[in-house]
């Protein structure tokens, strides 16, 4: 488990094929409740990087993402992030996420994003 800090957040993205990021406090009974969960999930999912970032401490991190709500789950893949959501979640349904992510077609998800960005910079230049 990686403690994620201002120091090796740009560096965890980037070297990790996929990443979750655990945002959370430690007066957060909610927190605590998903805690061992996504330990367990990080056991369970040797082939994927988990990383916790305690928001008290690292308040630049998390405003950096934008973290308003905690817990909140962030999912990079290949250095995208494809899922970020507030809320503790249970076992099966973080399950879910991590096969979800697992499964995505990146090319696809490339293109939608470079779809995006074609349609904004079409508005833009209006």
């Amino acid at each position: 488990m990686i403690e994620l800090t201002r120091d090796n957040v740009a560096s965890t993205i980037e070297e990790n094929d996929i990443l979750l990021i655990d945002f959370w406090a430690e007066w957060c009974a909610p927190c605590r409740r998903f805690g061992p969960i996504f330990e367990k999930a990080a056991e369970s999912n040797p082939d994927m990087t988990f990383a916790k970032c305690n928001t008290q401490i690292e308040r630049e991190v998390a405003a950096g993402f934008g973290i308003r709500s905690i817990p909140t789950l962030a999912v990079f893949r290949d250095q995208i992030l494809v899922y970020k959501q507030p809320g503790a979640l249970p076992a099966p349904a973080l399950d879910s996420v991590i096969d979800q992510v697992r499964n995505l077609d990146m090319d696809k998800v490339r293109a939608a994003i470079a779809e995006e960005e074609k349609a904004q910079d079409a508005v833009t230049e209006k």
